[in-house]
């Protein structure tokens, strides 16, 4: 690695670059300032002999600016204290032979470590593992955890990437939470942010070149990948994708918004992220999923016998957009555009996207490409997320709500249909603690985000409000955390579990060497039949009735084998809320 201290037979190695300035000098605790070494294009360095593991350091920049490690393996103080040398090699693990699972096999379960236990450590979740391997989960996907400031954040404030956030234990207990993970057959997938940096605590720009004014983005300025000094600056990312990889031993990751992610390079960025992280990951399985507003099919190619050349799937908003509707019937914002009729669904679960470069009237502009040539685990669907739920003015699980029956409907589907299906925190009990936005910011700050907050969603409903929730106040973030004392009182757990171990017994030998582009759908009013040509020589067909009225089949396909049922049909009719899943041969 470039970045950060390295440990050696002479003391530890310290290293900045810092090609704004001149001279640099090091600081450890207790110590006086001492002299860096400038050694070239723009790297100081400095070997201190008699520092140890625990040694606090900062940098000192010429004007007297004391900074972190932009690269800092542990920050205990917060964004603005020292760093802490951190020797990860020391971490004895105890699933050294663990090479990953298939992606097929991925049930994915998305979790804030700060609400997802009252404690809201490492620690504490791992006691919760056993639950998630019951229950039929095999992949966590942690929301981000690189160090933010302030006491609790969803982590897409980050400012140093290096670093778990001390908030939620020492780097050495996220190790051993991959560690047990890994015990239990579960893989670890972490949420990356690589389009911006947070507000508070980003010293980087005082002594290298890190944002340009060549690309902007909802946040600033972009970050440099392409301009002058850009070089080191894609190091200093792709080096962080391949330490959690490595030294974490993590199973792949979730890119936030790449559709922000501006470069005008040779190579994309993304592109070397995805090679050089596979290439780093050697012989183990990683799998890397993409959040994109844009719907970019490009990114998700497969090559001529459908391996993946880039990344393996993305988060599908519209399964879940479509889903959303049917359970709650709300049509506000850009929910609009998907609601009307079971043919959007129908879409979204044959092809991919709903939009595949048709106009979307909310945008205003058109959106998506083609995406019926993918194969169906290329996308991840999901009736829950920590967007879609805090993107809400109060931060509620409004389909936890919902009538029971209907959300046996949406889950059925989504659960057993051959997309990758994810879910989040506490969906599997049907809790219905909120997940609305919450941060921890100074006070000049913390009013900047309530206003933004108000005028970013502006277009939805409840942002209006005169008694919005603060996301700034520690109420809001502890109303998040996780009731685990209502699990035990839970009718959905053992529906989801039904659900988990029929898809693990009869849809998963289905998916591995699926062909892409062989699926379809009808539709009429409210009924819904999908048909899916899978491995094995298999069919998979789906009759769903979405609608509180009875509506007839639109398939009358002999559909071999059913696997579930819920609802049933009487003659040519399909009753109010049906599922029907069934297996034939092709």
């Amino acid at each position: 690695m470039t970045f950060g201290p390295v440990f050696t037979a002479e003391g530890i190695l310290y290293r900045l670059w810092a090609p704004l300035h001149e001279s640099v000098s090091l600081k450890l605790e207790g110590a006086p300032p001492r002299p860096m070494r400038a050694v070239g294009d723009g790297w100081h360095h400095c070997t201190v002999a008699d520092a140890r593991v625990g040694t606090r350091y900062r940098f000192v920049l010429p004007d007297g600016l004391e900074i972190p490690d932009p690269a800092s393996r542990f920050q205990p103080q917060d964004v603005h204290g020292p760093s802490e040398a951190v020797d990860l090699s020391l971490y004895r693990w105890k699933t050294s032979d663990w090479t990953g699972r298939p992606w097929e096999e991925m049930v994915i379960y998305e979790m804030h470590i700060g609400c997802f236990t009252p404690e809201g450590t490492f620690k504490a979740a791992i006691e919760r593992l056993d639950h998630l391997q019951a229950l039929g989960v095999t992949a966590l996907q942690m929301m981000p955890l690189s160090e933010f400031p302030g006491r609790y954040s969803w982590g897409y404030d980050g400012v140093l990437p290096y670093a778990p956030d001390s908030s939620y234990g020492r780097p050495e207990d996220f190790m051993a939470l991959v560690d047990a993970a890994h015990q239990r057959g579960i893989s670890v997938f972490l949420d990356v942010v690589y389009n911006h940096f947070g507000p508070d605590g980003n010293y980087i720009p005082a002594y290298a070149p890190l944002f340009t004014d060549h690309h902007k983005t909802p946040w600033g300025n972009g970050i440099n990948y392409d301009g002058d000094g850009s070089e080191m600056i894609r190091e200093f990312i792709i080096q962080n994708a391949i330490y959690w990889i490595t030294e974490f031993r993590l199973d792949g990751f979730r890119f936030d918004a790449v559709h922000a992610i501006k470069d005008d390079s040779a190579e994309h960025l993304l592109h070397v992220l995805a090679r050089r992280v596979r290439d780093a990951a050697a012989n183990r399985q990683v799998h890397l999923i993409v959040e994109n507003e844009e719907n970019d099919s490009d990114l998700l190619q497969r090559g001529e016998n459908g391996e993946v050349k880039l990344f393996t799937a993305q988060w599908n908003d519209d399964v879940h957009h479509v889903l959303h509707i049917t359970a709650t019937g709300e049509t506000f914002g850009y929910y609009a555009d998907y609601a009307g009729d079971a043919g959007k669904l129908g879409r979204a679960l044959a092809e991919g996207f709903v939009f595949q470069g048709e106009h979307m009237p909310y945008r205003g502009a058109s959106r998506g490409r083609p995406s019926g040539h993918l194969p169906p685990t290329a996308f991840i669907s999901f009736i829950q997320n920590h967007d879609q739920i805090g993107n809400r003015a109060l931060g509620d699980r409004v389909l936890a709500s919902s009538p029971a029956d209907v959300v046996k409907t949406v889950a059925a589907i989504y659960l057993l249909a051959p997309e990758i299906p994810m879910l989040f925190m506490g969906e599997e009990w049907g809790a219905r603690e909120p997940f609305p936005f919450f941060c921890d910011f100074d006070e000049d700050l913390n009013e900047k985000v309530r206003k933004g907050r108000r005028e970013e969603l502006s277009r939805l409903p409840g942002f209006d409000a005169d008694d919005l929730l603060d996301p700034t106040a520690p109420s809001t973030f502890t109303a998040a955390k996780l009731d685990w004392s209502k699990l035990a009182s839970s009718e959905v757990l053992d529906f989801y579990r039904a659900l988990l171990d029929l898809r693990h017994r009869r849809i998963v030998p289905l998916l591995k060497g699926a062909g892409a582009g062989n699926a379809v759908y009808r539709s009429a009013g409210s009924a819904l039949a999908v048909d899916w040509t899978l491995a094995q020589n298999r069919h998979l067909h789906l009759h769903a009735n979405l609608g509180a009225e009875a509506a007839p089949l639109v398939s009358q396909q002999d559909d071999g084998e059913t696997i579930f049922r819920l609802g049933g049909s009487d003659g040519g009719n399909l009753a109010p809320w049906t599922v029907i899943w069934s297996i034939g041969e092709a």
